[in-house]
């Protein structure tokens, strides 16, 4: 804890991307924390991200920073901020908006990267290239926090869910006819764009060995995703059932938590999987940006692919390409990943118990 009496008393994390950005951004709550027991913390994010901070040990205050999915107006935003009056301010994946928003706040500690052309807004700025991948975002994040006098190290991120989450999840599996007490494993084929995936058609042919074997498979999907579920579906036979469209982010957590693993790309749901301490299998490409050391999940139980570009006979050793390096992740392989997980796991998870 800091004894200094000009440590800030009312700081303000701001993350306003997508979901596994703000999971991982989780830690720097408790890290303040432990710092300044009695200061207050806000958070500010998007509206569809909200519920992954709410309820979090040590936060005080959430902020939108939309409304119906558009951006508040900047004069709106800035009025909100000054209102507030926070000591500082942490962002930590900057624009040129958030940094004009802050610098115009007048608030008085504004801590972000030295390296983008805007960095001038800062006063209180953090030397790092994050494109670099040299360390993970959790560790970034919490680098941010050295002008503070933070120790940099990582600490799991946890999502609070509460009976009403797990309730829902429930009900979710009964409107789905799945056996209470089957184990089952989620596949989550999209990434939303954010990284090269692993094809629908090799989650499809997963689903279908492990359903061979008695396992349940559900099938989710993000916003726009339909299609990239009923593919997998198709590709399984039918034998993997899609979850219902559009769960609220819980819903879907508590539904992840309940399952015996969970298979999917880079994206969102896989942070929320291993916020919740479900096991994990992960598919990433040979690019340093996307790696798993700077995006990895942070959970003890996972098995991670990334092939090599060098096997690739499109790329042969160079920066990827395409599609074709994932391809090099069997479906067999997969699947021995899965069971070896699964055979880890004391008991399988039922449907109606975590």
């Amino acid at each position: 804890m800091s004894s200094d009496s000009t440590f800030p008393q009312k700081i303000l994390i701001v993350r306003t991307d997508r979901i596994g950005d703000v999971v991982l951004s989780l830690p720097m709550i408790a890290a303040l924390k432990s710092l300044a027991p009695q200061s207050f913390i806000g958070f500010l994010l998007r509206a569809y991200t909200r519920d992954l901070v709410a309820d979090q040990p040590g936060l005080d205050q959430i902020l939108l920073y939309d409304r119906g999915g558009e951006r508040k107006r900047f004069r709106e935003m800035l009025s909100e901020l000054r209102s507030h009056r926070f000591d500082a301010v942490i962002v930590t994946y900057p624009t040129l908006r958030l940094a004009l928003l802050v610098f115009f706040a007048r608030i008085r500690w504004r801590v972000g990267t030295g390296f983008r052309w805007y960095s001038f807004l800062f006063n209180k700025r953090v030397f790092e290239h994050r494109k670099t991948a040299e360390k993970h975002e959790a560790e970034y994040n919490l680098s941010l926090l050295q002008i503070f006098g933070a120790v940099k190290t990582t600490s799991f991120p946890h999502l609070m869910l509460g009976p009403r989450n797990d309730q829902e999840a429930v009900e979710v599996l009964n409107e789905m006819q799945t056996r209470n007490r089957s184990p089952f494993v989620i596949l989550h084929p999209g990434s939303g764009g954010s990284a090269r995936d692993w094809r629908p058609e090799s989650f499809g042919r997963l689903a279908a060995r492990l359903a061979s074997r008695g396992t349940t498979v559900i099938v989710t999907g993000g916003p726009g995703e339909d299609r990239l579920v009923d593919t997998v579906v198709q590709h399984s036979a039918g034998s993997a059932k899609p979850a219902p469209r559009s769960l609220p982010l819980l819903t879907l957590a508590a539904l992840i938590r309940k399952a015996g693993v969970f298979v999917s790309n880079s994206t969102g749901p896989l942070h929320i999987a291993a916020a919740v301490g479900t096991p994990v299998v992960a598919f990433y490409p040979p690019i340093r940006q996307c790696s798993p050391v700077r995006w990895g999940p942070l959970t003890d139980r996972k098995v991670i692919f990334e092939p090599s570009s060098a096997d690739c006979p499109r790329c042969k050793g160079g920066p990827c390409e395409s599609n074709d390096c994932m391809d090099l992740i069997t479906v067999e392989d997969v699947e021995r990943a899965v069971n070896s997980l699964m055979s880890r796991t004391s008991g399988f998870k039922s449907a109606v118990g975590s």
